[in-house]
């Protein structure tokens, strides 16, 4: 049988492993607007109205969005979409899509291993290559494989 030290050290050590692997992902905003209120949101809960917010595990099926007046869950304003992952592939994106529609300027990019790789819709008329304007707009997809990624969402 283990003695008692053994078992201490065999503990420290699977506390260390779990810690040096613990999934992390930080969503930050940078609101350029003067007005309006960031809003972060998953599962019809606001995470965060404006501070940066870590979750720690996978984080899907999360938006964000600049409350300008917007209807729930950023009804009538850009929203960006997004799934944050360790061990698979992480995407962004931002969504034109009826019922959401262009409000302000909406950018992001990666932080971490993807480093500011991202995408930007400035007007109604951005790109299908930048913004979701139909569901089949894939392109507008912006995807990370590396551990730990978080994201900056930038308004105006």
């Amino acid at each position: 049988m283990f003695s008692s030290w053994t078992k201490y050290v065999v503990a420290a050590v699977a506390v260390g492993v779990a810690t040096v692997n613990a999934e992390s992902h930080t969503v930050s905003f940078v609101n350029n607007c003067g007005t309006g209120t960031p809003i972060l949101s998953q599962n019809f809960n606001t995470l965060s109205t404006g501070a940066p917010y870590t979750a720690t595990g996978g984080f899907s099926a999360v938006i964000a969005y600049l409350d300008t007046g917007c209807g729930f869950q950023g009804t009538g304003c850009a929203i960006v979409e997004t799934t944050l992952i360790n061990g698979g592939v992480s995407s962004t994106d931002i969504s034109l899509i009826d019922p959401h529609t262009f409000n302000v300027p909406t950018s992001f990019y990666y932080t971490g291993g993807c480093q500011g790789y991202g995408a930007s819709c400035s007007n109604s008329g951005c790109p299908t290559t930048d913004a979701f304007h139909k569901t089949d707009d894939y392109e507008a997809q912006r995807q990370c494989t590396s551990d730990n990624s978080g994201l900056v969402i930038t308004f105006c």
